[in-house]
């Protein structure tokens, strides 16, 4: 009876073994236990471990690679810009795709260039999510119609929309003026970004003039402006 018993839990741990094994990171359990289920509900998909922060993430990719990473780009105790660096530093090879309610023309380059293999808006539907997924996993890049035709607009010389701006900001500078765009202080910014609150300041010095704008009400106006394009995740 035993040996038969053991049957179905060794069919099972097969099968378990066959599904690509994913690491989520996002810092609302809800979000997490959200994108979870979703996953999981697909034959050849796992979510194997999940981490609320950048450094939970790292020590678990320390620990065992995933297949791909699921990384949201607004974390609390490190922009997810900087943890997706850190990730490619670790582990060259690893797969990783970026998830946002923030607007792609904002983000999607950036997370790009970071080392991400692709961008998912969280606003797109769960089969949007899941077809990004596979497509990284299988070696390819995931990017939504709209900054595909960007791209390639950019890549034969025609005429492409115009660009922001805000794409002159350095990842740091465009994380403070995020921050900024959310509301948070100086000292907020500092202690979030870890960061001296003059080292914030020169940062708002720079920003002010690669933005062209006159003061700092103009700069907090702006990036209050940019924010609220999309509705904000903190």
């Amino acid at each position: 009876m035993a040996k038969k018993a053991s049957a179905p839990r060794k069919a099972g741990a097969l099968a378990r073994a066959s599904k690509k094994n994913i690491l989520l990171v996002d810092d609302h359990p809800m979000v997490l236990e959200g994108l979870r289920v979703i996953i999981n509900r697909e034959p050849d998909l796992i979510v194997r471990d999940m981490a609320d922060g950048a450094r939970k993430a790292l020590a678990l990719v320390e620990k065992a690679t995933p297949d791909l990473v699921l990384v949201d780009i607004i974390l609390l105790e490190r922009s997810g810009l900087e943890l997706i660096k850190d990730l490619k530093a670790l582990r060259p090879n690893l797969p990783i795709l970026a998830i946002s309610m923030h607007d792609e023309s904002l983000y999607a380059e950036r997370v790009l260039r970071a080392g991400a293999k692709g961008y998912v808006n969280k606003h797109q539907p769960s089969e949007e999510l899941i077809g990004a997924i596979r497509q990284v996993l299988s070696g390819q890049i995931y990017t939504s119609r709209g900054l595909t035709q960007t791209l390639l607009q950019r890549m034969s010389g025609k005429a492409a929309p115009v660009r922001s701006p805000v794409e002159a900001l350095t990842d740091r500078e465009f994380e403070v003026f995020q921050l900024i765009g959310a509301g948070k202080s100086t000292k907020e910014i500092a202690r979030r970004l870890r960061l001296s609150n003059n080292t914030v300041a020169v940062h708002g010095a720079n920003m002010r003039q690669k933005l062209k704008v006159k003061n700092t009400a103009e700069l907090i106006r702006l990036a209050v402006q940019a924010e609220s394009l999309t509705p904000p995740s903190h």
